[in-house]
């Protein structure tokens, strides 16, 4: 991680890497913002996995100013397929999400909140959508059972995404995920980006499937934030949009605002000009000092755009951005089979 000291329960971490078994599920819990009870929560959603066949294993990680319970680090103790980790302080859900997959060990990677969105039996229909042409599964929770308030919110978000995104989503804002362990490290988290976890899979080239699960009665309850909460998530939104729309070309994002400034400071100096000539005195009028401004700063957004320009030309060798679903057998696969089998036929029977 390199976000500074965490301490683990007594169990060592494990290698990152799908097991020998041919799905092998890693549960991870980040305890960031609120929490419901653990134990119950661990126990219900490990029995539904256990009914289904599922093996699997759940990582607590706990984010600093959250204590695992006493009784969960009893159970930490006694049972293998339950671990715990403990940031030293509050990174959020994003570097909690990402510790805990660098130290799970499934092959496919199902999230949950700390707290009950969806009901336990939902989580089956999740993996059961997880087939071959599904790289993703993200829970919707419907029929919603909470207020209005919370449905109206949802949707406002929703509905600010879909305007980003190619595919429209009913509920990004659910914890609930299911995904193949590739799909997990390929994305690139930091930040608060773990609210737009679905649609960067989306911009990865991944194939992601939601799929309707029932919400479950304790996540019914009105939620309502702060002003500044709220602020955050506009401002998530913004640079969740210039990352999808303008990584790799930035001069289009920075060439057209500042384009439009210059384009606006150029018509006011225009304008200025004909005043001037006209025999009006143009040094004490405000416009003129909005005019130097516009073009101040269409110049200097017009400069950075280049600047983007050049930061992504130089670490374009070293960066891929792309990621290839399906080849074919390379031609130097086959050059060096073709190779092979010509070696064993002059080596003859005795040498073959």
């Amino acid at each position: 991680m390199g976000q500074g000291v965490l301490m683990e329960s007594s169990l060592e971490p494990s290698p990152t890497g799908s097991g020998a078994d041919a799905r092998f599920i890693s549960v991870i819990v980040p305890v960031v913002e609120r929490a419901d009870d653990l134990v119950t929560l661990y126990r219900s959603f490990a029995a539904e996995l256990d009914t289904r066949g599922e093996e699997h294993e759940f990582l607590f990680v706990f984010d600093g100013g959250f204590t695992p319970p006493p009784e969960l680090s009893a159970l930490s103790q006694a049972r293998d397929n339950l671990k715990f980790l403990r940031f030293a302080r509050a990174f959020g859900e994003t570097a909690a999400l990402r510790l805990g997959i660098e130290r799970s060990r499934g092959d496919v990677i199902l999230t949950l909140p700390a707290y009950f969105q969806v009901t336990p039996e939902g989580v089956g229909q999740l993996l059961e959508a997880l087939g071959d042409e599904t790289d993703m599964v993200v829970a919707s929770r419907s029929p919603r059972i909470d207020s209005w308030l919370n449905r109206l919110q949802s949707v406002v978000f929703n509905r600010m995404i879909a305007g980003v995104t190619d595919r429209p989503f009913h509920d990004i804002a659910c914890g609930v995920r299911v995904m193949r362990r590739a799909v997990a490290e390929g994305l690139p988290l930091y930040g608060d980006l773990h609210r737009f976890i679905p649609a960067l899979a989306v911009r990865e080239g991944y194939r992601v499937t939601e799929v309707a699960v029932p919400q479950h009665p304790s996540n019914a309850a009105t939620r309502l934030y702060g002003p500044g909460v709220y602020a955050r998530r506009l401002l998530d939104l913004a640079a969740f949009f210039f990352l999808a729309k303008f990584t790799e070309k930035p001069l289009r994002f920075f060439g057209l605002v500042g384009s439009g400034f210059f384009f606006a400071g150029g018509i006011t100096s225009l304008v200025l000009l004909v005043n001037r000539i006209e025999g009006q005195g143009i040094a004490n009028r405000p416009l003129l000092l909005l005019a130097v401004l516009l073009l101040a700063l269409g110049v200097q957004l017009l400069g950075l755009g280049l600047i983007g320009e050049i930061i992504v030309h130089l670490r374009a060798p070293h960066r891929r951005a792309y990621r290839v679903r399906e080849r074919t057998p390379s031609a130097s696969s086959g050059q060096a089979h073709s190779a092979s089998s010509a070696q064993a036929r002059s080596a003859g029977p005795g040498q073959a």
